[in-house]
């Protein structure tokens, strides 16, 4: 297959054979940028485990620098001190039955909505609805 001549340009500015450190990729990419949009980078990474054991399983969290540029609405449904931490934890939205009730009528302007176990049975009767949410 024919590639572009930006292409075979950017080919030649660095060692396909060769590892690179993150920094050096970064600014490889960077440097041999054309586009007049922002760009995607895709990384592949050999971590050198086997996912189908239980004990090498890959799980964790990527704090972006800039995050995702969307803010989400978190939903609490918790009683007493619990619904009280979660306000100081800044839950946009916290409550209990009445919060229930006005999911039940329609209501849904959340991303994220956590409960307390103690609250599962009244969570139980809107999980038709959260459940399509998800």
């Amino acid at each position: 297959m024919n590639k572009g001549k930006r292409y075979a340009k950017a080919l030649e500015a660095f060692d396909r054979t060769a590892s690179y450190d993150i920094d050096k990729a970064v600014e490889n990419v960077i440097a041999t940028s054309t586009a007049k949009f922002d760009e995607t980078i895709e990384l592949h990474v050999k971590l050198g485990v086997d996912g189908r054991n239980a004990d090498q399983q890959v799980r964790g969290v990527v704090v972006l620098l800039n995050g995702t540029g969307k803010s989400v609405k978190v939903l609490v449904i918790a009683r007493g001190d619990k619904a009280d931490e979660a306000t100081k934890a800044g839950a946009d939205f916290v409550g209990a039955e009445e919060i229930v009730t006005k999911i039940n009528g329609g209501w849904l302007d959340f991303d994220v909505c956590i409960t307390t176990p103690d609250m599962m049975g009244v969570v139980g009767r809107i999980a038709r609805v959260l459940g399509p949410k998800v």
